[in-house]
């Protein structure tokens, strides 16, 4: 429930109010604004009917939160959401690329990857440390070794390091290392995991599963932000189809979809969504024009030898056209390259 106080409310009204949602067990908001200030009631609905908050002298009216999902939804939070990562800003306005390969596999093969991502434009450093595979006899990640890696390359060129979790015993550890946790598809549903990330202040980048509809994927983000974490990226990464031509179908009717009803940032992978390096480009440049707030992008320095998503990560020159491309659609869509 939406509480909108009237405009002679003071800060003593409000916290009276939140003071009596809170002592029925309910989740109290304090969202003040320029004009009003709004508190939201999170909890049982038939425990909400029986507070009468619209008879409260200091309350102007009660809106309902239609959407099954409510802190992620636009009815609770008109304005968007800009995630910070360590510095860098993910949201309305800006375009932020992610890069890097599929996983952490040398010390010389990441920092490389992230020389040659700084090198182009990117921002935030992208590898794998564990990788939940489709087969147990692939390639699992280095796990703690690929963190360390992962750490010296930030040190070497700066860059923010986002890093798959898969397991609630890593967070720390993967905490120690990474500015962004990633979920990926296959944990998108893990609940637990989502709500321990949820008691991190720490971003979390939350990829869409693979059979998932949308609301899935926003009742998932309502996992980590009923904790107490507000920073959440939604990653549309493509699902499957009947389509048997690539990886799996990018589906960009999410991003305008999700951006209507969520004020949460909207990321595109299109290295997954494709799963063939020369259809990044091009659905890079689709996923900017759909209005996505940034693109995670696999680039390898030699994808030929990778241990695993080689044939759908980009060539170091590649990425260099694929940023120089993304930079002039950008500033014709009036957005801006961090």
């Amino acid at each position: 429930m939406i509480i909108i106080l009237k405009k002679e409310a003071t800060k003593a009204n409000a916290d009276e109010l939140l003071g009596i949602i809170e002592a029925q067990g309910l989740k109290p908001l304090y969202m003040p604004g320029s004009e009003r200030t709004v508190l939201g009631a999170l909890g049982d609905e038939r425990v909400l009917a029986t507070l009468n908050l619209e008879a409260h002298p200091y309350v102007d009216r009660l809106l309902p939160i239609l959407a099954p999902y409510k802190m992620v939804s636009r009815e609770l939070q008109a304005h968007d959401t800009v995630v910070d990562v360590d510095g860098v800003p993910i949201g309305p306005g800006h375009f932020t690329v992610i890069a890097g390969p599929c996983s952490v596999e040398s010390e010389e093969q990441i920092v490389e990857s992230a020389r040659r991502v700084k090198a182009a434009g990117g921002k935030i450093l992208r590898g794998g440390a564990y990788k939940p595979r489709s087969s147990p006899y692939a390639f699992q990640g280095l796990e703690e070794e690929g963190l360390r890696l992962l750490s010296i390359a930030k040190e070497e060129t700066g860059l923010p390091i986002v890093t798959e979790i898969i397991d609630v015993h890593d967070i720390d550890v993967v905490s120690k290392h990474a500015d962004m946790f990633q979920v990926g598809a296959r944990n998108m549903q893990n609940f637990r995991l989502l709500r321990e990330l949820g008691k991190s202040r720490k971003p979390v980048f939350l990829k869409r599963g693979m059979s998932a509809g949308y609301n899935d994927l926003l009742m998932s983000a309502e996992y980590i932000l009923s904790e107490g974490n507000p920073n959440v990226v939604l990653c549309e990464r493509g699902v499957k189809t009947f389509i048997t031509g690539t990886r799996n179908t990018l589906d960009l009717n999410a991003v305008p979809y999700l951006k209507s009803k969520t004020h949460l940032p909207v990321v595109v992978d299109p290295s997954h969504g494709t799963g063939i390096r020369e259809m990044v480009l091009p659905m890079s440049k689709a996923a900017l024009a759909a209005g996505a707030d940034g693109l995670m992008v696999e680039m390898h320095p030699h994808p030929d030898q990778a241990l695993s998503d080689g044939m759908q990560s980009l060539f170091p020159e590649q990425f260099e056209k694929l940023m120089e491309v993304i930079r002039r659609y950008a500033e014709l869509e009036g957005r801006v390259l961090p």
